[in-house]
């Protein structure tokens, strides 16, 4: 298999970044490196780039010469009892290697049994249990990898009546147990706590900001059932006012962090997805202004 070479940007800095898809690739190869906008790396679904070659491997060998590059699971499924399938870790590691990503998350959910493979991100009931076998997973994949990886909070409509535990103080077990870091997905939080009826802001409130490597941005859908409105986390749509307030919060408590523009349903032009992303690269400006006022009048005192 052909490697790429080691060389062009590595690093996906605190700024806005944008999930990459086939529609677009024509876009991006069309912008000179001198003249990027506000989309400044990309993240792929690394599913998508486990074959050997294809269309897929030519358009972003090519993408990934200028920009830098983050790698998204979505099937390895972490919460899986019967622990990862070696084959897909294999591919993952593969593609790891090709690329050479900067960064490199996967789910905190399960969605294999029995070798079938559900096509969703269920999530996990919070229990002693269950713990111990996501973290035994994620030591697994980082150990395979010989790398630090990056994990995502779930978006959920359900809970589970074995729950013993907050998510939050779940997620920062796992965190202390194995030390990946967490990709926040203010969207998830958002529509969770929506469906829930818990507190958006004491959510994200008790992550530390050092633990917190990237995070994501997205739309989703609100659907009633009578008198019940529940939302779909649905990656289809403009990210809402609510959810760019509740990203505001959140740089206020971890600082800036690379921030992901999701859209994988009702796919948009490359023109949207750059306008949600100066969105997202003007919030990133003002605390950016705001911590370096901080620093200077701290200085001076």
């Amino acid at each position: 298999m052909p490697f790429l070479r080691k060389t062009g940007p590595n690093v996906v800095s605190a700024s806005a970044g944008a999930g990459l898809k086939p529609q677009h690739y024509h876009d991006v190869l069309e912008k000179s490196p001198e003249s990027k906008t506000d989309i400044s790396w990309f993240e792929v679904h690394t599913e998508n780039y486990m074959g050997a070659g294809g269309p897929p491997h030519f358009y972003l060998e090519k993408i990934r010469q200028d920009y830098p590059i983050s790698m998204h699971g979505v099937g390895l499924s972490l919460g899986s009892a019967e622990g990862l399938d070696l084959a897909h870790l294999h591919g993952i590691k593969a593609a790891v290697e090709r690329y050479q990503p900067s960064l490199v998350s996967e789910h905190i959910s399960w969605s294999i049994t029995d070798g079938v493979y559900l096509n969703d991100l269920i999530p996990i009931p919070y229990t002693a249990e269950s713990l111990q076998i996501i973290c035994d997973n994620i030591d697994h994949m980082q150990n395979f990898l010989g790398r630090k990886i990056l994990v995502e909070n779930p978006s959920s409509y359900l809970q589970y009546t074995s729950s013993n535990q907050e998510e939050p103080d779940f997620i920062n077990e796992m965190l202390g147990q194995t030390g990946c870091g967490l990709l926040l997905d203010v969207n998830n939080v958002f529509v969770s706590c929506q469906n829930h009826g818990w507190d958006a802001h004491d959510y994200i409130s008790r992550f530390r900001p050092e633990t917190v490597e990237e995070i994501h941005l997205a739309g989703h859908a609100v659907k009633k059932f009578g008198k019940k409105k529940i939302l779909i986390d649905d990656h289809g749509s403009n990210i809402s006012r609510d959810v760019w307030d509740l990203y505001d919060f959140t740089l206020s408590l971890m600082g800036n962090k690379p921030t992901l523009i999701e859209w994988d349903n009702n796919i948009p032009s490359f023109k949207t997805l750059e306008q949600e992303a100066a969105r997202a690269n003007i919030w990133l400006d003002k605390h950016k202004t705001i911590l370096a006022r901080v620093e200077t009048y701290g200085a001076l005192a």
